[in-house]
């Protein structure tokens, strides 16, 4: 039923204007001055507010401003009922947002048609609004499941496939069947981008990815991973003998020459194939299996298929004994934390920082992130890492608040094994320690760490918010990414990856899919911000839609602490 607000301090009119809204079936709301029904304005949330002009304590010039500025009552329609009838008085109601203005005495036809002409107005924005935001939605849901570069499935739709291959194989009791995985990577691929430049390298993904699917069946899938990386599920078969033809066939297929450009390019392939049930009962550990054959391929140098084996687990005697090495990091204090400046969009000051580690090994230097974590997640030594970079983090931070008299928020991304652990009382136990804020602390966590129990997930997650802790959910795109996360899971803050930033303005799919990710998000109420802005372009083109935060070598590198500090003390703002 529709409510409408009715302001009026005279008895008699209140009376009148009440008797013909509910002979029309409306639901009506009394307040008998400005002060009361500013109140039972933003307690009840009315579809439409009649109120008179002159009232006692607050008159409706007051009443409509502090209506207007309330982010939940700023958008209602307001009609105006007054005995004035200077046009000055009309203006000044007008520019503080009034809708309509009725001039007392007015009669029953005068007053509905003013209620429907505004209701009408809020109907016909309604539904242009929700219809925008459903296109909207169908659209990011099917972009963020394709590769914007090959049209290919990706990662997400990769998933939803081989659940729905299971699910088809546990109903037909097919128990013998096998599910084969492949991963595929172009052996030599940079030397094509170094040689050809990075365009001739993006055709020659999607001349590829047409192959790909050409070599396959129709209820086999094949998906792009990410650089030059690809995976494909085979359908349900018998043979593995069959599943490594079809490799083979791959193959050959690819080491036909290209023509990018009437250049010729020739390029080979390596393979990697786990087989369900025997290497993995979901697609995730397929897919780490099927990499780490293709990795041994490709270490064999490539062009070739390797069946996943136990053995290419172990790895490398050079990974041995970098994981080794890792087990001693913090005793032998070998880890840094590095802070990546946040700037806030509307005022260009730095609001806080992303943590991040960084390992310098006392006989190889300084080792990439990429090349030490995916180890520590693997032996869980990142959750006793993950709590020292937490720890010192919030420790400086709390530092800097005290010594600059500033509010910086420190974000802290979470690995899933630490999202496994115990993690809300270790957080407390950082927090007492250090003495921050929890109001200050940010942790980022990807999609998925959340997707393998959603219900489990969203019960940490509102334990960790009931301290006070903010969520973010990182690398928005990259993964999982589907609407329905958003919605399902409590966040306040969304990044999204530099993926879709990195040329957003060359880009007309990434440009499109950026739009529609901070228009969902901002609906939606969060606080997003985008990470890897490296071109006056790009900050340009996140100003305009706008993006709250960004994050990125335009502004600084990360930095260590001392370093972040001096940049603090600077006073260094982004332009506006």
């Amino acid at each position: 039923m529709v409510k409408i607000l009715l302001i009026e301090d005279d008895e008699l009119v209140r009376e009148n204007v009440l008797e013909l809204l509910d002979a029309e079936g409306f639901d009506s709301l009394l307040a008998e001055n400005g002060r009361i029904g500013i109140q039972v304005a933003q307690h009840n949330i009315p579809d439409l507010i009649l109120c008179d002009v002159m009232m006692p304590e607050i008159d409706g010039y007051g009443v409509l401003s502090q209506i207007r500025q309330n982010p939940e009552t700023m958008t209602i329609p307001f009609i105006f009922l007054t005995a004035k009838a200077a046009k000055g008085d009309f203006r000044a109601g007008m520019e503080l947002g009034a809708d309509d203005y009725l001039t007392k005495p007015f009669t029953r036809a005068e007053l509905l048609g003013a209620v429907n002409t505004q209701l009408n107005k809020k109907a016909a924005i309604a539904a242009t609004y929700n219809r925008k935001l459903e296109q909207a939605k169908q659209e990011l849901d099917y972009t963020i499941r394709y590769d914007s570069l090959t049209n290919l499935p990706n990662r997400l739709s990769l998933r939803e496939k081989f659940t729905q291959i299971l699910d088809s194989t546990n109903n037909q009791n097919q128990e013998q069947q096998i599910i084969p995985v492949l991963c595929l990577c172009l052996d030599r691929f940079n030397l094509i981008n170094q040689s050809f430049g990075s365009k001739t390298g993006d055709l020659l993904l999607k001349e590829v990815a047409q192959r790909l699917k050409s070599c396959v069946g129709e209820h086999d899938t094949v998906a792009y991973l990410s650089d030059n990386k690809f995976a494909l599920i085979l359908g349900t078969t018998e043979e593995e003998n069959s599943a490594q033809d079809v490799a083979l066939a791959i193959l050959n297929n690819i080491a036909k020459p290209f023509r990018i450009n009437e250049q010729e390019v020739i390029i080979t392939a390596s393979i990697g194939m786990s087989l369900y049930p025997q290497h993995g009962s979901d697609i995730e550990s397929l897919l780490v299996c099927a990499g780490q054959a293709m990795d041994f391929s490709l270490q064999q140098g490539g062009n070739q298929v390797q069946l996943y084996t136990t053995n290419h687990r172990k790895g490398a005697a050079d990974r041995l004994a970098l994981e080794t090495s890792l087990r001693y990091v913090l005793e032998r204090e070998e880890l840094r934390v590095y802070y990546h400046p946040r700037i806030c969009m509307e005022t260009g000051e730095i609001v806080g920082a992303e943590a991040l580690v960084r390992w310098y090994h006392p006989e190889r230097g300084k080792i990439p992130p990429d090349q030490f974590i995916p180890i520590a997640e693997e032996t869980g030594l990142i959750v006793p890492i993950g709590e020292w970079v937490c720890h010192t983090a919030c420790q400086q931070t709390k530092i800097w608040n005290q010594k600059f008299n500033q509010s910086l928020a420190i974000a802290v991304n979470i690995s899933s094994r630490q999202f496994r652990e115990d993690l809300r009382e270790r957080l407390v136990d950082i927090l007492q320690a250090t003495q921050l804020d929890p109001k200050y602390l940010e942790l980022e966590l990807t999609e998925s760490i959340l997707v393998q129990n959603p219900s489990a997930a969203t019960q940490k997650l509102q334990e960790l918010q009931s301290l006070g802790i903010k969520v973010a959910i990182d690398d928005f795109g990259t993964g999982y990414s589907s609407l329905s996360y958003l919605r399902q899971f409590p966040f306040q803050i969304l990044k999204i990856d530099q993926c879709f930033v990195r040329n957003l303005t060359d880009d007309a799919k990434n440009a499109a899919i950026t739009i529609a990710i901070m228009q969902m998000a901002h609906s939606l109420q969060f606080r997003v911000i985008a990470e890897g802005v490296e071109t006056e372009a790009e900050l340009a083109f996140l100003r305009q839609y706008p993006c709250d935060e960004i994050q990125g070598y335009l502004f600084s590198p990360p930095l260590p602490a001392a370093e972040f500090e001096k940049l603090i003390a600077s006073g260094k703002k982004l332009e506006i």
